[in-house]
């Protein structure tokens, strides 16, 4: 993302560099969020997106870039810019929940708006609308350690917002959760930030809580930015092969581009040991005829029908079916080659059909 598209921005990060010894850890990023709006850095574990958020939140200092957040400079080494961490205004929810277990729930969401010097019946006001809309009226007067693990994470939440930062910081909230309450909460989460409206930044390594959750992903590998984009569109225009085997499952297929009939469209040649087929595909940004590629399908895209439609169909064979209710989930056999399937349940599948597979040229991606 270019300084252009992000110097209007709420948040603006611009050229984040942050080393540990001879680690770098973030490698010189740039990327913005509009106010009100709900970004998730999104990677596996030591990707840089830990580091990141707590660059934001001032614990850590940068070696170079600059943090901006509402006109506001947060950081910039090159200027000697370092806004200490209490005087950002942010919120912050963390994976251990950090409330303290000497406090009430009341004590404990009361007690950011205490060290600000907040008139009393303003906390009480505050405190009162906070619960409610964290679901937590009824525990009040309970101690933190009586809550159940997604209580105190509502606790935990309900602290961060009640004195209305200008930046909500969550880092990895929900792992210690059980999957269930897991699933509720992510919901619960963007319903209560979008009814309060904060600008928020959210950091987790799992793919479903950033696709459920977020306005916008950024996905991130080794220090660097991968792809920024709507969940919609990181997930169904992967910009190259680590965020397709990243965010959800996807056929993937080496090949090279046979063919460019239009800009951004054309025709891969794929190949697995002694099987070759000619796919028509989206191609990516940058990628040329001759060269070498990826090809990304997603399960759901790929089409099982029972008769050869076009030249571009290929044979198969269903290894597996599995019924999962609203659809079947197959994997069916080419060669050596196992294509992962989701077939509606009417087609009836099972294991050793033969069958052919077509590919939607609109969802077949050609990537680097």
């Amino acid at each position: 993302m270019s300084h252009e598209n992000i110097s209007d921005k709420y948040l603006q990060v611009k050229n984040l560099v942050k080393w540990f010894g001879d680690d770098k850890a973030v490698n010189d990023i740039s990327f913005g969020i509009d106010e009100g709006s709900f970004l998730t850095l999104l990677g596996p574990s030591g990707c840089g997106k830990t580091t990141t958020l707590m660059s934001i939140a001032g614990l850590h200092t940068i070696n170079s870039g600059s943090i901006v957040v509402g006109g506001l400079k947060y950081t910039e080494p090159e200027e000697s810019v370092f806004l200490a961490p209490e005087k950002r205004d942010i919120g912050m929810v963390f994976q251990s929940y950090a409330i303290w277990p000497h406090m009430s729930v009341t004590q404990n969401i009361a007690y950011p708006l205490e060290i600000r010097k907040f008139p009393k019946s303003e906390i009480d006001d505050r405190v009162a609308e906070t619960l409610a809309l964290v679901d937590l009226t009824d525990m009040a007067s309970k101690m933190a350690t009586q809550l159940s693990g997604g209580q105190q994470q509502r606790a935990s939440l309900a602290r961060a917002i009640v004195s209305s930062p200008r930046l909500l910081l969550f880092d990895e909230p929900l792992s210690n959760l059980d999957l269930k309450l897991r699933e509720q909460m992510r919901v619960e989460l963007k319903r209560i930030q979008n009814e309060v409206g904060i600008t928020s930044i959210y950091v987790t390594h799992d793919q479903a809580e950033a696709l459920v959750m977020s306005d916008e992903i950024i996905v991130m590998s080794k220090g660097n930015i991968e792809q920024t984009g709507a969940p919609l569109e990181i997930y169904s225009q992967p910009v190259n092969k680590y965020v397709s085997n990243f965010i959800g499952v996807a056929n993937l297929l080496d090949g090279h581009i046979s063919k460019i009939t239009t800009p951004g469209n054309g025709e891969a040649t794929v190949n697995y040991g002694d099987m070759t087929a000619n796919l028509p595909c989206k191609i990516g940004v940058g990628i040329n005829e001759g060269d070498e590629t990826t090809i990304s399908i997603r399960p759901e895209n790929v089409h099982a029908v029972r008769e050869k439609t076009d030249d571009n169909c290929i044979e198969g064979r269903v290894e597996n079916a599995i019924f999962l209710g609203n659809h079947v989930d197959c994997r069916v056999s080419w060669g050596d080659f196992e294509w992962k399937v989701i077939a509606h349940p009417r087609d009836q599948l099972k294991a050793g059909d033969k069958i052919f597979l077509r590919f939607d040229s609109e969802h077949t991606l050609a990537v680097q």
